[in-house]
């Protein structure tokens, strides 16, 4: 499931050891969540004969692998630039990006292969115990608060790996909506719903990998900002005293921050020392303002008329 963009919120001056320190918090809540719930949900899962709740169960067991691919992107994305990477290291966390969303496509294909080979006539799926039905409930529920939780911390230190973390939070808990739904129908006498339900949540995991994969593949090719965001650069640029005009505004992504180019038009009867001095006034304003990690300013000239 991917995440709705929101573009109400205002730009908090979050620094990286703040965000650093979001990101373990929020991270470490998940991983103590998912020990408890992948333990839960396989024990009883196994004990009640409920495929959909095994199935489950090894996904909230996939979340704490990812969990850990998250601390560890955070851990090296926050050094600081060295020689060999001039631009700091927030593509790390992209690359997590692209693990994470590899790991979940090859877990949800595992889960729509083993849910297909169990579903066969009616008679031979068993019926389930009334406790898996409960524990699918306590689970939806677990999960849904973990998703409000870090997507809140996401959203605070506008990081998109914890943002995409949050919304995997929110894909486990459709697919327990989904695993209690086929709990309840088997328990109804339509035992044919557990190995479906499985079947769905894998399918619910896939996708959610494939997008997440896809858009961090995306990012690692030096994809553009979002054009509201560009725009919104090319404004307080053009809003620098002594800018006459601004084209050729060119960005790309690192991690959750991006690289600016851009040319800036400037009164060409003014000295290099004053030009200098417009080109650090309007990268020192677009710095302060928008989550940039560099801009790069070329001057042209530029007369009245």
């Amino acid at each position: 499931m991917t995440s709705p963009p929101d573009r109400s919120l205002p730009e908090p001056a979050v620094g990286p050891a703040e965000r650093a320190a979001a990101a373990a918090r929020s991270t470490w809540t998940s991983v103590a969540v998912n020990v408890v719930l992948s333990t839960v949900q396989v024990v009883v899962g196994w004990g009640t004969h409920s495929q959909a709740l095994v199935a489950d169960g090894l996904h909230s067991l996939s979340d704490i692998v990812a969990d850990f691919v998250v601390l560890l992107a955070n851990h090296h994305g926050q050094k600081d630039p060295d020689a060999e990477h001039p631009y700091g290291h927030q593509r790390f966390e992209t690359a997590a990006s692209l693990v994470l969303g590899s790991l979940l496509l090859i877990v949800g294909a595992g889960m729509l292969w083993s849910a297909a080979s169990n579903l066969g006539p009616a008679a031979a799926v068993p019926t389930v115990h009334v406790a898996a039905l409960w524990v699918a409930g306590g689970t939806l529920v677990a999960k849904e608060l973990l998703f409000r939780y870090m997507l809140a911390v996401g959203k605070r230190v506008r990081s998109g790996m914890l943002i995409a973390n949050a919304w995997h939070a929110r894909s486990d808990a459709a697919s327990s909506l989904v695993v209690a739904l086929g709990i309840a129908g088997n328990l109804a006498g339509y035992p044919i719903l557990d190995p479906i339900a499985a079947a769905i949540v894998g399918f619910l995991v896939a996708r959610t990998g494939w997008t997440f994969g896809w858009r961090a593949l995306h990012d690692l090719m030096d994809h553009a900002a979002d054009e509201d965001e560009v725009a919104a650069i090319r404004s307080t640029l053009a809003g620098t005293p002594g800018v006459a005009g601004v084209h050729a505004v060119r960005t790309r992504k690192m991690g959750d921050l991006i690289v600016v180019d851009a040319h800036l038009d400037v009164d060409a009867s003014i000295t290099v020392e004053a030009g200098h001095a417009i080109a650090v006034a309007a990268r020192d304003r677009v710095m302060q303002r928008h989550r940039v990690l560099d801009v790069m300013t070329h001057l042209d000239p530029w007369r009245p008329g």
